[in-house]
């Protein structure tokens, strides 16, 4: 018999593109259930570049995989195995250990009250019907493209405003009116990890999210009635969550992106609620992001805050949540601007020449007032490095920060540097903690600091382009 195994292969639906045509992705997660560390990827690569040979089965087993149970093989190193089992039970078994269902089932049951879930014909919906339908009484008129299929019905499952069109529409968002939107929508990408939250015609940040449901956890899910013992967010997320963790003296992490980082935290007993701006949110039940716990969370808040309203003539709604959130700690208002497969070289001069100019952060305040006098000072500048506080194991390079007086943030992420092109993401982030001027447009209240992005970082002199690929 061979080393007992540490981890596991997943072979999943994943947002990082592989196979032939780029529709495939594996996994490697470690014991604990988290994805693997640098440590061990990186050992990974460096063993494929020894592989001389391998070998494929030619004889596999014949395995229906549509029938639960265990079927028993002999193979080459003796016998093994197989066993099919149905996730969704466990899973729903799990999240009642979590959530109270008991008042989601009130909340769903109340006339006043609407749900919308969109599966994107990804995994989620293959426990959508028994999770929403059949264990919280939601009628199956409210699931939407939740049969799973292989090229996820021709659309991109990937649950944000661009490509959830379908959710947006109904949603009361899109560029058709719906007269009567739902209370609540919410959908999952194909893998079923990601997930974005929707009001009546009005649209939550996934950096809002995480803060929200931390903000409301102790209160609203019985598994953290005896409180959170920490909370983290990837670096280029909005600080909404500092903010939370600040005023109820939670203690708080800031890491690199990737969710490895939070399974250390989780596993040391030091993080219960995490999230990231790429639409990312989980607890630590398990050590990867969870989309349905995401939804089943905000149903949870609302059924708590509707308790004792449910017969009312008028229900909170998520926009009163994040409205209430924002008047408490103010807003973050928040975009992401994608300049996707620039020229490699450039995209590193770029953001060398940012790191060279935090070196005197008086002449880039010089220069901040010549494009917008109106911006706060930097007060601190940095190449973000993040030492692990359970290992110790360092990750610098993680992307290039200015840090504003009155709490607003610029951030300059660079990634895929290979020959074919880079990726730079600029992630821009205006403080608002004024509560009369919480409500304005994010347009209008970002358009300042956008400028400033811009034209300090020479994005176009250095790219040639005029405008960003995507905007989140």
């Amino acid at each position: 018999m061979g080393a007992k195994a540490t981890g596991a292969f997943i072979l999943t639906a994943s947002h990082n593109p592989g196979g032939p045509t780029e529709d495939f992705g594996i996994k490697y997660n470690m014991g604990n259930g988290g994805p693997a560390p640098e440590s061990v990827t990186d050992k990974i690569f460096s063993n494929t570049k020894t592989i001389t040979e391998y070998l494929i089965a030619e004889d596999l087993p014949n395995v229906d995989i549509s029938v639960t149970g265990v079927t028993s093989f002999t193979g080459p190193e003796g016998p093994f195995d197989v066993d099919v089992f149905d996730s969704a039970t466990d899973y729903i078994k799990l999240m009642k250990t979590i959530f109270d269902f008991e008042s989601i089932k009130k909340l769903l049951a109340s006339p006043k009250f609407s749900f919308c879930f969109d599966g994107l014909h990804g995994v989620a919906g293959a426990y959508a019907k028994r999770m929403f339908v059949d264990e919280l009484g939601a009628s199956e008129s409210s699931l939407l493209n939740c049969v799973p299929k292989e090229d996820f019905g021709g659309g991109h499952p990937d649950p944000n405003l661009t490509y959830a069109k379908e959710l947006v529409e109904r949603m009361g968002l899109g560029k058709t009116s719906n007269a009567d939107p739902p209370e609540f929508g919410a959908a999952a990408d194909g893998d079923a990890d990601r997930n974005m939250v929707l009001g009546k015609r009005f649209f939550v940040t996934p950096s809002d999210s995480v803060a929200i449901i931390a903000a409301n956890a102790v209160q609203s899910i019985p598994y953290f009635a005896s409180g959170l013992k920490g909370v983290a967010r990837s670096m280029p997320t909005s600080a909404a969550l500092d903010v939370v963790a600040k005023n109820l003296n939670l203690k708080f992490f800031e890491v690199p992106t990737g969710w490895k980082f939070f399974g250390n935290l989780m596993d040391a007993g030091m993080c219960s609620v995490c999230g990231e701006e790429s639409f990312g949110t989980g607890s630590d039940h398990i050590r990867e992001k969870d989309g349905i716990w995401a939804v089943l969370a905000w149903l949870s808040i609302l059924a708590y805050k509707n308790k004792d309203n449910l017969g009312g003539d008028k229900l909170v709604t998520v926009e009163d949540i994040v409205l209430q959130h924002w008047a408490t700690y103010g807003r973050h208002y928040y975009t992401r601007y994608d300049y996707e497969n620039v020229d490699a070289e450039a995209a590193k001069e770029l953001m060398a020449n940012l790191v060279k100019m935090q070196s005197s952060l008086s002449d880039v305040n010089k220069s901040i007032k010549e494009i917008q006098p109106t911006v706060a000072d930097v007060v601190s500048a940095d190449e973000f490095e993040y030492k692990d506080p359970v290992d110790g194991s360092v990750s610098k390079h993680q992307g290039i920060r200015y840090l504003f007086g009155d709490g607003s943030r610029l951030v300059f992420r660079l990634s895929g540097t290979g020959s074919v092109g880079a990726t730079i993401r600029i992630y821009i982030e205006q403080y608002e903690k004024d509560s009369s001027k919480t409500g304005r447009e994010s347009s209008d209240a970002l358009s300042p600091l956008v400028d400033v992005a811009l034209k300090l970082s020479k994005i176009q002199e250095y790219t040639g382009r005029s405008a960003p690929t995507v905007i989140t």
